[in-house]
Protein backbone atom coordinates (compact mmCIF):
# COMPACT_ATOMS: atom_id res chain seq x y z
CA UNK A 1 0.00 0.00 0.00
CA UNK A 2 3.28 2.33 0.32
CA UNK A 3 5.07 4.15 -1.69
CA UNK A 4 8.33 2.32 0.26
CA UNK A 5 7.36 -1.25 -0.03
CA UNK A 6 7.67 -3.78 -2.75
CA UNK A 7 3.93 -5.34 -1.91
CA UNK A 8 1.50 -5.29 -4.95
CA UNK A 9 -1.48 -2.88 -4.24
CA UNK A 10 -4.72 -4.47 -3.60
CA UNK A 11 -7.27 -4.48 -6.72
CA UNK A 12 -9.39 -1.22 -6.15
CA UNK A 13 -6.98 0.16 -2.85
CA UNK A 14 -9.05 -2.15 -0.69
CA UNK A 15 -7.97 -1.45 2.55
CA UNK A 16 -10.29 -1.69 5.22
CA UNK A 17 -10.62 0.78 7.71
CA UNK A 18 -9.94 -1.84 10.68
CA UNK A 19 -7.97 0.66 12.89
CA UNK A 20 -10.51 2.42 15.60
CA UNK A 21 -8.31 5.41 15.59
CA UNK A 22 -9.55 6.78 11.94
CA UNK A 23 -13.13 7.33 13.65
CA UNK A 24 -11.90 8.50 17.09
CA UNK A 25 -9.42 11.41 15.08
CA UNK A 26 -12.66 12.58 13.31
CA UNK A 27 -15.40 12.59 15.84
CA UNK A 28 -14.36 15.77 17.45
CA UNK A 29 -15.21 18.14 13.85
CA UNK A 30 -18.77 15.97 13.41
CA UNK A 31 -20.51 18.20 15.05
CA UNK A 32 -24.32 18.79 13.99
CA UNK A 33 -23.76 15.61 11.51
CA UNK A 34 -26.40 12.41 12.52
CA UNK A 35 -26.03 10.83 9.11
CA UNK A 36 -23.94 9.80 6.83
CA UNK A 37 -23.44 8.11 3.28
CA UNK A 38 -20.68 5.84 2.91
CA UNK A 39 -19.66 5.33 -0.74
CA UNK A 40 -16.38 2.93 -1.12
CA UNK A 41 -17.59 0.90 2.05
CA UNK A 42 -16.05 -2.64 1.54
CA UNK A 43 -16.26 -4.63 3.89
CA UNK A 44 -18.46 -2.05 6.57
CA UNK A 45 -15.76 -1.55 9.06
CA UNK A 46 -15.75 2.13 8.64
CA UNK A 47 -19.75 2.00 8.64
CA UNK A 48 -19.45 -0.01 11.79
CA UNK A 49 -16.86 2.17 13.76
CA UNK A 50 -19.15 5.51 12.74
CA UNK A 51 -22.51 3.44 14.02
CA UNK A 52 -20.84 2.62 16.61
CA UNK A 53 -19.97 6.38 17.42
CA UNK A 54 -23.36 7.59 17.38
CA UNK A 55 -23.82 8.14 13.69
CA UNK A 56 -26.70 6.34 11.50
CA UNK A 57 -25.56 5.42 7.94
CA UNK A 58 -28.35 5.93 5.22
CA UNK A 59 -26.31 4.59 2.37
CA UNK A 60 -23.41 2.60 1.09
CA UNK A 61 -22.05 1.05 -1.45
CA UNK A 62 -18.90 -0.27 -2.91
CA UNK A 63 -17.75 -0.75 -6.90
CA UNK A 64 -17.36 -4.79 -4.72
CA UNK A 65 -21.13 -4.44 -5.77
CA UNK A 66 -20.79 -3.28 -8.96
CA UNK A 67 -22.04 -0.16 -7.43
CA UNK A 68 -18.95 2.98 -9.02
CA UNK A 69 -18.90 5.74 -6.51
CA UNK A 70 -18.41 8.34 -9.59
CA UNK A 71 -22.03 7.21 -10.82
CA UNK A 72 -23.85 7.99 -7.72
CA UNK A 73 -26.25 10.66 -7.89
CA UNK A 74 -28.37 9.87 -4.35
CA UNK A 75 -26.85 10.10 -0.74
CA UNK A 76 -30.23 9.86 0.69
CA UNK A 77 -30.10 12.98 2.02
CA UNK A 78 -27.08 12.48 4.51
CA UNK A 79 -25.98 15.41 6.71
CA UNK A 80 -22.41 13.84 5.51
CA UNK A 81 -20.30 11.34 3.29
CA UNK A 82 -16.93 9.57 4.92
CA UNK A 83 -15.44 7.35 3.19
CA UNK A 84 -11.59 6.05 2.54
CA UNK A 85 -11.80 6.18 -0.64
CA UNK A 86 -8.95 4.52 -3.04
CA UNK A 87 -5.80 6.75 -2.97
CA UNK A 88 -4.80 6.27 -6.37
CA UNK A 89 -4.98 9.65 -7.67
CA UNK A 90 -6.68 9.12 -10.75
CA UNK A 91 -9.26 7.53 -9.04
CA UNK A 92 -9.28 10.17 -5.98
CA UNK A 93 -8.95 13.09 -7.92
CA UNK A 94 -12.05 12.47 -9.72
CA UNK A 95 -13.80 11.24 -6.81
CA UNK A 96 -13.06 14.66 -4.46
CA UNK A 97 -14.72 16.82 -7.59
CA UNK A 98 -17.95 14.20 -7.43
CA UNK A 99 -18.64 13.71 -4.31
CA UNK A 100 -18.12 17.19 -2.43
CA UNK A 101 -21.27 18.28 -4.64
CA UNK A 102 -23.89 16.22 -2.83
CA UNK A 103 -23.07 17.14 1.05
CA UNK A 104 -19.59 17.45 2.94
CA UNK A 105 -16.89 15.16 2.43
CA UNK A 106 -14.69 13.66 4.54
CA UNK A 107 -11.90 11.10 2.75
CA UNK A 108 -9.44 9.57 4.52
CA UNK A 109 -5.87 9.39 3.09
CA UNK A 110 -2.32 10.30 3.00
CA UNK A 111 -1.45 13.25 4.48
CA UNK A 112 1.20 13.68 1.61
CA UNK A 113 -1.24 14.53 -0.92
CA UNK A 114 -1.17 17.89 0.40
CA UNK A 115 2.11 19.08 0.11
CA UNK A 116 2.15 17.77 -3.51
CA UNK A 117 1.81 20.36 -6.53
CA UNK A 118 -1.27 18.26 -7.99
CA UNK A 119 -3.13 18.85 -4.95
CA UNK A 120 -3.53 22.51 -5.87
CA UNK A 121 -6.84 22.38 -7.46
CA UNK A 122 -8.30 20.80 -4.89
CA UNK A 123 -7.00 22.45 -1.53
CA UNK A 124 -9.42 25.45 -1.94
CA UNK A 125 -12.36 23.25 -1.90
CA UNK A 126 -10.92 21.46 1.19
CA UNK A 127 -12.17 23.43 4.77
CA UNK A 128 -10.17 21.19 6.95
CA UNK A 129 -7.59 18.61 7.31
CA UNK A 130 -7.88 16.79 10.36
CA UNK A 131 -3.88 14.40 11.04
CA UNK A 132 -4.58 10.92 12.27
CA UNK A 133 -1.08 9.60 11.93
CA UNK A 134 -0.06 5.87 10.97
CA UNK A 135 -3.21 3.62 11.35
CA UNK A 136 -3.35 -0.19 10.67
CA UNK A 137 -4.87 -1.53 7.87
CA UNK A 138 -4.17 -5.63 7.34
CA UNK A 139 -6.63 -7.55 10.02
CA UNK A 140 -3.91 -10.25 12.01
CA UNK A 141 -1.11 -7.76 11.87
CA UNK A 142 0.02 -5.45 14.85
CA UNK A 143 2.22 -3.25 11.66
CA UNK A 144 0.85 0.19 10.80
CA UNK A 145 0.77 1.58 7.08
CA UNK A 146 4.34 3.47 6.57
CA UNK A 147 2.41 6.60 5.35
CA UNK A 148 0.42 9.11 7.66
CA UNK A 149 -2.86 9.65 6.78
CA UNK A 150 -5.21 12.65 7.75
CA UNK A 151 -9.26 13.16 7.05
CA UNK A 152 -9.90 15.53 4.31
CA UNK A 153 -12.91 17.47 4.27
CA UNK A 154 -14.46 18.82 0.90
CA UNK A 155 -17.69 20.94 -0.42
CA UNK A 156 -18.54 22.70 -3.38
CA UNK A 157 -19.37 25.67 -1.41
CA UNK A 158 -16.22 26.25 0.62
CA UNK A 159 -13.23 28.33 -0.60
CA UNK A 160 -10.26 29.74 0.98
CA UNK A 161 -8.77 26.48 1.20
CA UNK A 162 -8.25 24.62 4.83
CA UNK A 163 -7.97 24.86 8.43
CA UNK A 164 -5.46 22.05 9.90
CA UNK A 165 -5.64 20.22 13.20
CA UNK A 166 -2.57 18.10 14.47
CA UNK A 167 -3.02 14.66 16.19
CA UNK A 168 -4.38 14.75 19.60
CA UNK A 169 -2.79 11.90 20.95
Amino acid sequence: MGKRSDFKRRVGDDYRTIDHRAVRALKPYLKGVRTFAEPCAGDLDLVKGLEDAGLKCVMQSDIKDGDDALKLWSFKGADAIITNPPWTRALLHPLILHLQKFAPTWLLFDSDWANNKHAVPYLTQCSDIVAVGRLRWIEGTTNTGKDNVSWYRFHHLHTGGPHFYGRST
